[in-house]
């Protein structure tokens, strides 16, 4: 390929993408803090409950679903778990925790954060045409990272001259990382 076609590739994909760089970059370093806050939520109410102790040999699914009912909870229900003592229930707006031996809990109502939740929807997303369309996306971050291999071809800071020994950085760094925590 000439080394003009290399750079107008380099320079085509990285235009058309950029704003989707921006978006990944943006939601993943928000999604590598998700233990330690919800970026993609935020709390508009939380309430005081009493059910009463609870079962744990009755705490289905379908119980969840019925109490949330009683709570008055309207939306959809994603998941209920029973973790140390504690029944759980995820719905898509609320979240509810319940103390099984003495039935006390909160319910926790919260919103989508604009923008930042739909970026992170980005990373989620599991739809046929997103799997696809995020193929494509990084077989050309593959292409713009190669291409920028070539796009320099004289000098000191060619890859053959300098280059390599940052790229071979860049794979060890992550590698070690990897290793340390495996």
């Amino acid at each position: 390929m000439k080394q003009q076609k290399i750079r107008d590739l380099h320079r085509d994909l990285g235009y058309f993408y950029v704003g989707l760089i921006i978006s990944f970059a943006f939601s993943g370093i928000l999604m590598n803090h998700r233990e330690s806050w919800h970026p993609d939520k935020y709390t508009v109410e939380t309430k005081a409950i009493n059910v009463g102790p609870l079962d744990e040999a009755k705490l289905s699914p379908k119980f969840a679903e019925d109490l949330g009912k009683q709570l008055g909870i309207e939306d959809k229900m994603r998941r209920s778990s029973v973790k140390e003592g504690k029944f759980k229930i995820s719905f898509e707006n609320n979240d509810v925790e319940i103390d099984n031996a003495t039935g006390k809990g909160e319910i926790v109502s919260f919103k989508k954060t604009p923008l930042i939740s739909h970026t992170m929807k980005l990373h989620k997303n599991t739809s046929n045409w997103w799997i696809y369309y995020s193929d494509i996306f990084g077989l050309s971050l593959i292409t713009i990272a190669l291409t920028g291999i070539f796009m320099i071809k004289y000098g000191k800071n060619t890859f053959k001259a300098r280059g390599w020994k940052l790229a071979v950085a860049g794979i060890v760094f992550p590698l070690i990382f990897l290793f340390l925590l495996a």
